[in-house]
């Protein structure tokens, strides 16, 4: 491949629902660019944007990959995004890539979740867009129904620049509207043709919208339309271009991806009104030294940020846009998230998994670098001589978190060190242990994602993981006042052990534990107060309905005695833990489960489903609050019930819903829960002796 200029690179992602040929379109861009000898199939894992064997088995993508090709004198960095949203990570990674994004829309599904959630993610991040209506050659396929669709979700600055033309339901050519012409496709490649009569009063009706849209880009165009009535072919291209730079016109083409029908006039399109690398502005950026915001240009010296870490069985390669400078096999790299030089190394063209050195990458392209040793995902990479660091890329947080162990016993170490290694590649994956029960917790986007990730871990390392539900930190406390003498006395030939504690245990709410000496006396000697106190609190792990942690206890030691002898710290500590477990036993011990707070935010037409949900998990909606996006239903639920919300407030909302939590406080488990969790609890202890 040639070297272009920023003014002749355009990096395009292509985004949309899962199942509406996303992969299949960039697959006949390849080809009709001359760099396939014939199109690729998802479903027999033939193409070049979805090789990962996961992939490949499931016939979705998972991964963000790359597929550059040329076209007209033009470069273009297409970027393959995943539709199924347990991958939305990959989808902020390429939408960071992409300085313009290509929306697919199926022909006979409209516009489904995913191109919601694409223009809206083009709208925040300020980017272009275009949208293409494909699989037009699908039976059932209804141009006009998809974008009367289009419009009432998205407003009228959704505009077709085409319009399919139908024979006996077969798409055989279309209408372009900026020019007014028609045009069949013969096989080979585009002949023009009259715009058939039944089309006419429509094509007609699309260019006085399109040449309003084009007006309202640009003050000076309104003021001509407004005088004139009416907008010349030249005007209409200014405004549209301009529209679309400014993401306030979203231009509407159509295909046939599976056949490859008018996917080569959509290039053309892609290349003439999606902006040009120099015409995109870079992320914001502070100048190391002085730590002050700086505003990054084309020209200077090198600067790139990671935005795509890829790990395979040849190594690790880092996926990086240039935002400043140029950078060659000389250029000196240094990272300074990491603080750290990195070994200068050449560029790499990437195309699937496919990697070809490249002499330089320059402002405004897209490269992948290998073997870097510090640099993880959203490191800054630069020249020394002149440190800029990146803002950090916000992609999505976890939002489900199951316990994983290995499927074969010994492997546990393996299993999790993979897993480790995994994190370098995905930025939505987490991993933590859970001090208190002790589960490794994987977190990530739904359960697709983890299972997904213990399947690539198979294919990596040859080791398996499974994933199970955690187990909830559950605590015990108690609601009433009791007391209770503890004796620990042992005789067994020389020095004995003795100890006797009198003891009142009683709730204290909001706080883990007190204790109190109230020995008046010396009926216990000051030298033991610290076993007593030690032995409570070692008994206190284990509470005495199912073993769980007591809390929210007061202690108080009011009576004792000793052997001037035969007493030791190690009899008064057994005697502090017989005390509290007969008290506590008495002291109307409850079981208590963790509250967390859930602020849900859904279209308003699922706040009904929502609330009706959360009842059945035992939760309380709190209040509702309106928001851009719809509501925001606050409420509170336990732990125990939400393990898997994120799955399944994904199914009721058609993925639309999103959720955040924190933890509260712990509540008393309702008493049919409780016998449910001690019973489980003493059938676990009986098995284990």
């Amino acid at each position: 491949m040639k070297n272009y200029t920023a003014a002749n690179i355009r990096n395009i992602g292509v985004f949309g629902h899962g199942g509406e040929g996303k992969t299949t379109l960039t697959e006949a861009m390849l080809y009709n660019a001359g760099l396939l000898e014939r199109i690729g199939k998802v479903e027999n894992g033939s193409t070049t944007t979805d090789y990962d064997p996961e992939e490949v088995k499931r016939t979705i993508s998972i991964n963000a990959a790359l597929a550059p090709f040329e076209w007209k004198d033009v470069k273009v960095n297409l970027i393959d995004a995943p539709g199924f949203f347990d991958f939305y990570g990959e989808v902020t990674a390429a939408m960071t890539l992409a300085d313009a994004a290509l929306i697919v829309v199926g022909a006979v599904s409209g516009p489904v979740v995913g191109a919601e959630k694409a223009m809206h993610m083009c709208k925040k991040a300020g980017k272009a867009r275009m949208m293409v209506i494909n699989q037009m050659d699908r039976e059932n396929a209804n141009f006009d129904k998809v974008m009367a669709e289009v419009n009432e979700k998205f407003g009228p600055s959704v505009v077709p620049i085409q319009l399919p033309i139908l024979e006996k339901g077969a798409f055989v050519g279309y209408v372009d509207i900026v020019h007014m012409a028609a045009r069949r496709f013969d096989g080979k490649g585009e002949k023009e043709m009259p715009i058939p009569d039944a089309l006419s009063g429509r094509a007609q009706e699309l260019y006085e919208q399109l040449t309003e849209a084009a007006a309202e880009s640009d003050e000076a165009l309104m003021e001509k339309f407004f005088e004139a009535g009416e907008l010349s072919r030249e005007d209409i291209l200014t405004g549209l271009s301009k529209g679309v730079l400014e993401g306030v016109v979203t231009p509407v083409c159509c295909c046939a991806a599976v056949t490859n029908v008018g996917v080569t006039t959509l290039m053309d399109n892609l290349v003439h009104y999606m902006p040009a690398a120099d015409q995109a502005k870079a992320p914001a950026a502070i100048n190391v030294k002085s730590g002050e915001a700086v505003e990054i240009g084309k020209d200077g010296k090198f600067a790139a940020q990671v935005i795509k870490t890829v790990v395979d069985q040849f190594g690790k390669y880092s996926i990086v846009k240039v935002y400043r400078g140029m950078m060659s096999v000389e250029t000196p790299l240094y990272n300074p998230n990491q603080e750290k030089n990195e070994k200068s190394t050449a560029p790499g063209l990437m195309r699937g998994k496919k990697v070809t050195p490249m002499d330089k990458l320059i402002a405004g392209d897209i490269g992948a670098l290998s073997k870097l040793q510090f640099t993880a995902t959203g490191d800054t990479l630069c020249d020394p001589a002149e440190p800029v660091q990146f803002a950090a890329i916000d992609f999505p947080k976890p939002s489900i978190s199951l316990a994983v162990s290995a499927k074969k016993q010994g492997e546990e170490d393996k299993v999790f060190a993979g897993l480790n290694k995994l994190l370098e590649e995905d930025p939505t994956m987490a991993m933590e242990k859970n001090a208190e029960t002790g589960d490794v917790l994987m977190c990530g986007l739904g359960e697709v994602h983890l299972d997904v990730l213990c399947s690539k871990l198979k294919n990596k390392t040859g080791v398996e993981a499974q994933i199970s539900d955690p187990r909830i930190p559950y605590r015990e406390t108690i609601r009433g006042t009791a007391e209770a003498e503890g004796k620990h006395k042992k005789q067994t030939g020389g020095s004995g052990q003795f100890g006797v504690v009198n003891m009142r245990f009683e709730p204290l709410p909001g706080e883990d534990f007190e204790f109190v000496n109230a020995i008046v006396g010396g009926v216990v000697p000051k030298e033991y107060i610290p076993a007593v106190e030690k032995g409570t609190r070692e008994a206190m792990k284990k509470g005495v309905l199912a073993g769980y942690p007591m809390i929210g206890v007061k202690a108080t030691l009011f009576f004792g005695k000793y052997h001037p002898v035969d007493s030791k710290e190690v009899a008064f500590k057994s005697a502090a833990r017989l005390a509290y477990k007969e008290a506590c036993t008495k002291a109307q011990p409850v079981l208590i489960e963790p509250i967390y707070r859930y602020d849900i935010t859904v279209p308003n037409e699922y706040t009904g489903a929502i609330m009706g949900d959360l009842s059945s998990r035992r939760g309380r909606v709190l209040g509702m609050n309106p928001c851009e996006n719809g509501t925001v239903v606050v409420a509170e639920a336990p732990l125990s019930e939400m393990f898997k919300y994120a799955t399944d407030l994904r199914s009721m909302t058609q993925a639309r819903g999103s959720f955040t939590s924190e933890f509260v406080r712990y509540e008393d488990v309702p008493a049919m829960e409780a016998k449910k969790i001690i019973d489980s609890a003493q059938r676990d202890e009986d098995e284990e002796e």
